[in-house]
């Protein structure tokens, strides 16, 4: 039986208001969890996630059709792997709440949303999605000044479809999204899709969705409509972009419902009524089920949602008094991560080939939690997405997704390709893998970067077990890129990168960086674990491709790095480097060996990290996809001399928020912390996710940022946007902040750490707390007053040896050294970050203090 108690609940969702000021124009409230704005709210997206369900509309509280994959149809609500509701509409009096009623503020708060609707009866809508129930829910806070009833209709419109086929696809996701259904059950709307496909291989299914109150409706409707304010629905169109707005896709199949409730309301008297949206991929007794668990406490949900996300706001806490604006980005990245943690459970595993097939499933996997690439497109597994992601994950202490990131390409890869060590690259909810297979060209990158991710992981936590359960697929990893990725057998692999873009040679940059670091990490891991055999193998090969890269990659007149190298089938061609200003040119300064040091060399570093900070290159926000200069198209900025060399490409001046953080990690790799170096590219990322002038979803780091050749999402139609949220860009965050600046390095695999702190140019103080490290912490503090530099750092359950240090001001030298108020020795190391002072530290706080001459 379902809920049908007529409780009204009242407490959290008013509770989460915030003062803030409401000019029209954009402004930030004074909750330090919270961000709202107050213009153009019916152009932006809202979003709101939990692990297992998702939603996303606009601000005023309508649902614009939105997303491309299947154009029109990506927003709305989501449990994985299906769609549940094209939207929600709330009406009073007769009154739609975005329309008739508009909203005058949105806000985003970590782990949920509220609009404000001003009007005689005053409307509080928040939105959260709990954690582990699959339902987003939906909390109306009512005041009135007058005691009246209040006539309350919500509209729901059903879309119950899988993310996978596409528009493009074949099948297409016509073929595969058959009618929804719906009935009126115990007090709730009920929609269902049932049946099977027509095409071969597809499955039978049973699609639920419930929608409803714990509050008894005094009357309800069924009908094909019923979107609100939003009927009749505007039709997206297959292409173009004409209109800029629709409601509903031509795949669309669902069905609609409305409940009337009426809700009386005393004066003064606040009231919120709960509603939940909730599904499931198993039937209406599962769907069921997650209603009843969202609805059975609402409040309850919410203060445990809420008290959550603290718990993530409490680590890797910064206090940059230097640059407030970066302080806030790694506050909000930090949500960012959490809000893209998503799971699925029964995986069917198939190879889609890249949309042109639809086999039967290869095998199943159970369960697969992962961070999502971005709302609302790219909510699912990626390698490549994910392994970057990895970076600023650890920093921000969220190791188990990690884990579960890492297992589910495991698991996957292993079914798909029959455990050639090959990693998938993009795989659906549903389990479909559109590329990455064996009979993929790639992506090279995501294999050799696999065994990376891995000791990146393994070194902030010691977690010896997990590095013995990825060990053998990271082994496997790389010995697939040297039997198959290397005809010619040079040693640079073959195949794919991230950038996918014409004229390329077969041996990509960066494709053979993160090879070199793989092998460098692998040979790292294996001689942890006594593996001679792979350590001397591993250790070899990376020795080999080090020795020879700055000779065979290097390119004087460009003044950086080649993107590629030309088919080495073709001897006229043979290892010839193709210069195109691909961001991938920032790689060979971005990746570390397990050395501590970066691939690329002092000398070369320099010149190309100049030249990447020209106005080829850089734009307001950050680091262009591809650079302007000489080039053989007319239409590629043939009037530009940034370097010696004419390239076969024009620019793409597209400002992703990876290419920034790409540009912002190389920077502090060599202590370029300044204000025209790596400030530029935090600054960058840290604008598009928090900048009033900037942002679409407060507090969301998007995709592509505004760019010359890239016009900002909040002037585009729904369904031709980039990502409202892309999880990568929090790299070039806190990585940056927590590792380079405040200097936290584990080597828990190997029982130490080293907390070396560089100070940005122009600040005098940057300090950080509860920074997880393995089973504890570290809080750590560095400051410069006059000629004393201050390290101060506490650990806390961490049992590791300590180096502690600090960079050296540029010129700086060394009158003395004191820990914990007594002179010590030090050792003075030139790293490519300049000269660290080093001491070796005991007991749980140390305060080192290095007077300058």
């Amino acid at each position: 039986m379902l809920l049908a108690t007529a409780t009204v609940l009242a407490g959290s969702a008013s509770a989460l208001a915030g003062p803030t000021t409401a000019t029209g124009k954009s402004t930030t409230t004074t909750s330090p969890s919270e961000l709202s704005v107050t213009s153009r709210l019916a152009d932006r997206r809202s979003l709101v996630v939990g692990d297992r369900a998702y939603a996303m509309g606009d601000e005023s509280g309508l649902y614009p059709a939105s997303g491309w994959h299947v154009r029109g149809e990506m927003g709305g609500f989501w449990t994985q792997p299906i769609k549940l509701l094209d939207g929600i509409w709330f009406g009073l009096d007769g009154n739609w709440l975005g329309k008739q009623v508009p909203a005058a503020k949105y806000t985003s708060g970590h782990g949920y949303s509220r609009i404000d609707y001003p009007g005689s009866v005053n409307v509080r809508r928040t939105d959260f999605v709990p954690d582990g129930v699959r339902a987003t829910l939906v909390g109306l806070t009512l005041t009135s000044g007058t005691t009246k009833t209040v006539k309350l209709d919500v509209d729901a419109h059903s879309e119950l479809m899988q993310p996978y086929p596409w528009d493009w696809t074949t099948p297409t996701a016509i073929d595969a999204n058959l009618p929804d259904t719906g009935d009126f059950a115990d007090g709730a709307l009920r929609f269902r899709e049932q049946g099977t496909p027509s095409y071969p291989n597809a499955k039978p299914h049973d699609f639920a969705a419930f929608v409803g109150s714990s509050l008894r409706p005094a009357s309800h409707q069924l009908g094909p409509d019923h979107r609100g304010p939003q009927s009749p629905a505007v039709i997206c169109p297959k292409d173009g972009t004409t209109p800029a707005r629709c409601d509903d896709s031509l795949t669309g199949k669902g069905t609609g419902g409305r409940l009337t409730y009426d809700v009386p309301l005393k004066a003064g008297e606040q009231k919120t009524i709960w509603f939940a949206v909730a599904g499931s991929d198993q039937g209406s007794k599962a769907a069921e089920g997650e209603y009843r668990k969202a609805l059975s406490n609402p409040d309850l949900l919410l203060r445990a949602k809420t008290a959550y996300r603290a718990g993530i706001d409490a680590q890797s806490a910064v206090d940059l008094p230097g640059d407030r604006l970066l302080q806030q980005s790694v506050e909000w990245s930090k949500q960012n991560l959490a809000d893209s943690v998503q799971q699925a459970n029964n995986l069917q595993i198939r190879d889609v080939n890249e949309g042109k097939d639809y086999p039967a499933p290869l095998g199943t996997v159970p369960t697969a939690r992962w961070f999502g690439a971005g709302f609302p497109d790219y909510p699912w597994l990626f390698a490549t997405d994910g392994e970057y992601t990895a970076f600023a994950a650890v920093a921000a202490g969220q190791f188990d997704t990690v884990k579960e990131h890492l297992r589910a390409l495991r698991d996957v890869s292993d079914i798909l390709n029959h455990r050639s060590g090959k990693v998938a690259h993009e795989v659906t909810p549903t389990g479909d893998v559109y590329f990455g297979s064996n009979q993929s060209a790639g992506n090279t990158d995501e294999t050799v970067k696999f065994p990376s991710t891995v000791a990146l992981l393994w070194r902030w936590t010691g977690d010896n077990k997990f590095r013995d359960e990825m060990y053998d697929f990271s082994v496997r990893n790389l010995q697939y890129v040297y039997k198959n990725l290397d005809k010619d057998g040079d040693g640079w692999p073959e195949g794919l990168g991230n950038v996918e873009r014409s004229g390329m040679g077969v041996e990509k940059l960066d494709n053979t960086v993160y090879l070199i670091r793989g092998l460098s990490d692998l040979a790292d891991m294996a001689a942890s674990k006594h593996d001679t055999k792979t350590e001397q193998w591993a250790t070899a090969k990376a020795n080999d491709l080090e020795s020879r890269f700055e000779a065979q990659w290097w390119m004087p007149k460009a003044l950086g790095y080649a993107d590629s190298i030309d088919d080495p089938a073709n001897p006229a061609n043979d290892n010839t480097p193709i210069f195109q200003r691909h961001w991938i040119g920032v790689t060979p300064m971005e990746a570390v060996l397990s050395g501590a040091s970066p691939l690329a060399s002092a000398e070369h570093a320099k010149i190309a990290l100049d030249q990447r900070e020209t106005p080829c290159y850089t734009g307001e926000f950050g680091l262009f996809h591809t650079g302007t200069g000489a080039t053989s198209d007319p239409k590629g900025n043939p009037g530009a001399t940034c370097d010696g060399v004419v390239s076969q490409v024009p620019s793409e001046r597209s400002i992703f928020g990876l290419n920034t953080s790409i540009m912002a990690v190389a920077e502090g790799n060599f202590g370029r912390l300044g204000t025209k170096q790596q400030q530029v590219y935090t600054t960058g990322n840290a604008r598009i996710q928090l900048d009033p002038s900037v942002w679409e979803t407060p507090g969301a780091m998007p995709e592509i940022a505004p760019s010359p050749d890239s016009p900002a999402n909040i002037g585009r139609a729904f369904y031709d946007r980039s990502m409202a949220l892309q999880a990568w860009g929090t790299y070039g965050i806190l990585w940056p902040v927590i590792h380079q600046q405040l200097g936290v390095d584990p080597d828990l695999g190997h029982g130490r750490i080293s907390v070396v702190p560089q100070l940005p140019e122009g600040q005098q103080k940057v300090a950080g707390s509860n920074i997880r490290v393995g089973s504890g912490a570290v809080d750590v503090s560095a400051r410069l007053a006059g000629k004393a530099l201050t390290t101060d750092v506490t650990m806390k359950g961490v049992g590791a040896a300590l180096t502690v240090g600090a960079v050296l001001p540029s010129g700086a030298k060394v009158r003395g050294v004191t820990v914990n108020g007594q002179p010590a020795s030090y050792k003075l190391v030139t790293t490519t970050r300049g000269t660290e002072v080093q001491v070796p530290a005991r007991g749980a706080h140390t305060a080192l203090v290095i007077t300058l001459q």
